[in-house]
């Protein structure tokens, strides 16, 4: 809780140092990693989620003896990934900081539902991965859903940026 507040603090002092924008309000979920509120048009910084048109893999038959066998199906990973955005938001209110915006004009924001960072929730149980090229801050979580086999680790999936190239 302590370390939670301290980055709280850190980031509100960081936005008002960098002329962050601050932009709360209850927010329309687009898919995993892009939301909008009022007007405006937000992405989860330093996180990338599936596609809603992306299908991942995942066990659903095992079968284990002599010699280890498991059948797959296919799902939409885009489709859970932004589901699990929305039950964790519940219709609340939340607060987004931005520092800068990308090429699209969408504010990059690290989202706070309460006190939770919902960017890094969503890495850490496996709904988005970390967005290496443009940020480290959550490659650990992305490690943790990883070793632990949550969301789309659970399965076998196309990175969402490499998806998006072949698609």
């Amino acid at each position: 809780m302590e370390k939670t507040f301290l980055i709280l603090i850190i980031t509100f002092f960081l936005t008002q140092s960098l002329n962050g924008t601050e932009i709360s309000g209850v927010p329309k979920i687009i898919d995993g990693d892009t939301l909008k509120i009022n007007s405006k048009k937000i992405r989860l910084e330093g996180i990338d989620a599936p596609e809603m048109r992306q299908k991942c893999k995942k066990p659903f038959f095992k079968i284990s003896a002599i010699i280890s066998f498991q059948f797959n199906k296919n799902y939409s990973c885009g489709v859970v990934s932004k589901d699990k955005l929305k039950d964790k938001i519940q219709n609340s209110e939340i607060k987004c900081i931005s520092l800068s915006k990308d090429r699209y004009k969408r504010f990059l924001a690290t989202c706070f539902k309460d006190k939770v960072n919902l960017n890094k929730w969503m890495v850490r149980n496996g709904y988005a991965v970390a967005y290496k090229r443009y940020s480290k801050d959550y490659v650990r979580d992305e490690k943790h859903a990883k070793e632990n086999m949550l969301g789309i680790w659970e399965g076998s999936f196309v990175i969402p940026e490499k998806w998006r190239k072949l698609n």
